[in-house]
């Protein structure tokens, strides 16, 4: 069996890895008391112990607001942690799989954004990611660099349970002026563990956007969220969705407001066709409304 670590195994992405991992694979996926990627003596020792044969870094700080007021914090998993692990990595040639960010892009590009585009932060979320993606590019060890965006699933933080948690009121309102394709977990750990199989996975680098279909913006999603949960029985009356513009909703972090990525090449890569988000929801929304039903009878 092919032995493979996996760094930030409790989150959204690192969680779907585990859930779906093909049984070739030994996995193994630390917490963050056993594996602290912001100590490089922590990642040698892990390494040491498991001896690793492929490495997929689900690992981030993700708070993008908070972010601001934290950047150290925020520097040292997502850029810091990156690089230790692609430096362990670096000893044996050990290839490394790296979760990144639509948010290292600015939003300036109306048509959205190819893999050669000039990254340009607005936010600190955005550089540490982007810093992340140089350390594991200087590392010298082969890689594949895949960037998300809009993540969400069933687990963990994130817009589909925080539209759920406001459905109770009468208006919801959601920002309108921020393009973009949310992911849903699960599709993005099964393009990886696709990607773990490629024998030219141990030669060189490569940087890859990955996409769903089709674009929408964070109320087409809300709205979307509200319409399905209503379908499923999870609400009673799905609420009014006021849209808004980023101005009306002031945040700590600069959004881009396009964050559209073109994910031609990485479906060309894979040969397959960029996933549907709503057939997505639809799932995430049927095993949140699962495990309400299991809560409600224990």
């Amino acid at each position: 069996m092919r032995r493979v670590l996996i760094a930030g195994g409790s989150g959204q992405i690192g969680s779907a890895l585990i859930s779906s991992a093909p049984p070739e694979y030994e996995i193994y996926a630390p917490n963050s008391s056993r594996l602290d990627i912001r100590d490089a003596e922590s990642v040698a020792n892990t390494f040491a112990r498991f001896q690793p044969e492929l490495v997929i870094n689900a690992a981030a700080y993700t708070a993008v607001d908070k972010a601001e007021t934290e950047r150290e914090l925020a520097f040292a998993i997502n850029a810091a942690g990156a690089g230790h692990l692609a430096r362990s990595c670096q000893v044996q040639q050990t290839p490394l799989l790296h979760v990144s960010t639509d948010y290292v892009f600015d939003g300036a590009n109306a048509s959205g954004y190819h893999e050669e585009d000039q990254p340009n932060p607005l936010n600190v979320y955005g550089a540490s990611k982007l810093e992340g993606e140089r350390q594991v590019i200087g590392a010298g060890t082969p890689y594949l660099i895949l960037r998300v965006s809009w993540v969400f699933s069933s687990v963990g933080t994130n817009f589909v349970k925080t539209m759920l948690r406001l459905a109770n009121g009468e208006v919801v309102r959601v920002v309108d002026d921020q393009v973009g394709t949310p992911c849903a977990a699960a599709d993005i750990a099964e393009s990886l563990w696709r990607c773990a199989s490629r024998p030219e996975l141990r030669e060189g680098g490569r940087l890859f956007h990955y996409s769903s279909q089709p674009p929408t913006t964070w109320f087409g999603f809300a709205n979307a969220i509200f319409e399905d949960a209503a379908k499923l029985g999870m609400l009673a009356r799905a609420p009014r969705v006021e849209p808004i513009s980023t101005d009306q909703y002031p945040t700590s972090a600069r959004r881009p407001s396009n964050s559209i990525l073109d994910s031609s090449r990485f479906q060309e890569y894979l040969g397959a066709q960029p996933p549907d988000w709503r057939a997505s929801l639809l799932r995430v929304l049927g095993a949140l409304d699962e495990k309400q039903g299991r809560q409600g009878t224990a």
